[in-house]
């Protein structure tokens, strides 16, 4: 009688244990229409990193879902029409501000003046638009890849000599001197040429000077220019090895050039 009880409870219980296994299957058939590949439900393990509630692979959150995306930095130019952000800062192509704009109104200037939009600031809130021409974009490409290509490298020291024009000549072969052994260091030189009230010197006559001195050597990695009123600057750098090769054929040729001539002279 005992065995029979047995049995009896243990066929219940297999009766109730596959009933409640259909209906845990057919409830996440009806949440989860996409296709997804269960475990059976003996075979679960509990995971500490993962939810406790069958179905769901995450542990559940209400604070927002952190990503570290690298991102990398957008090359100057026109934004197009796919502009991330709803609400702009808009300045105008003389430079004069707008105020804000949705981005729908933003576009439709746009196209209305016929114009570019260009992110100036992302990081403002909110991000600042220029309407700007294809001529604007492209010279200020021209000036950042000037500056980028003037700032000196990672790693490589850039040092600084100020003086007037009206500087003495003595005191120019000094500081030539020093010149010449910083470009030996292969260091970046800038050079930085006041123009004095009383001197009628050419402030690029001097930089071509001091560049003919050390000229086996150095050359301009940014060539002389003026950056304001009466201050004119330019930076010199160690030529590489091809330049270098290059700079002695040259020369080569015109010895080779001078003493043929002499020759034709004397004969």
């Amino acid at each position: 009688m005992t065995t029979f009880c047995m049995m009896k409870l243990l066929c219940q219980a297999t009766r109730n244990e596959n009933r409640c296994a259909k209906r845990f299957i057919a409830t996440l058939l009806i949440q989860a229409p996409q296709k997804r590949v269960f475990s059976p439900f003996w075979r679960m393990v509990p995971d500490p990193t993962k939810s406790t509630v069958p179905g769901l692979t995450q542990p559940f959150c209400t604070a927002e879902k952190s990503y570290t995306e690298s991102k990398t930095k957008a090359a100057f130019g026109s934004a197009g029409r796919r502009i991330p952000y709803r609400i702009l800062h808009v300045i105008s192509q003389d430079g004069e501000s707008l105020g804000h704009m949705h981005r729908a109104e933003a576009l439709k200037l746009m196209d209305k003046l016929d114009l570019k939009l260009v992110l100036l600031h992302e990081n403002a809130e909110p991000p600042v638009y220029r309407l700007m021409t294809g001529q604007q974009i492209h010279e200020e490409q021209l000036r950042r890849a000037e500056k980028n290509k003037a700032s000196p490298k990672p790693g490589i020291v850039q040092k600084e000599l100020s003086f007037s024009s009206a500087i003495a000549k003595n005191d120019l072969e000094t500081k030539t001197k020093q010149i010449a052994q910083w470009i030996e260091k292969k260091y970046y030189v800038k050079i930085t040429i006041r123009q004095a009230k009383d001197s009628n010197t050419d402030m690029f006559t001097l930089f071509d000077k001091i560049l003919e001195t050390v000229s086996e050597k150095a050359t301009y990695l940014s060539k002389p220019k003026v950056t304001r009123e009466g201050v004119s600057n330019c930076i010199l750098r160690h030529m590489s090895d091809k330049e270098l090769k290059a700079y002695q054929k040259i020369e080569k040729q015109k010895n080779n050039a001078v003493k043929k001539d002499e020759n034709e002279d004397l004969k």
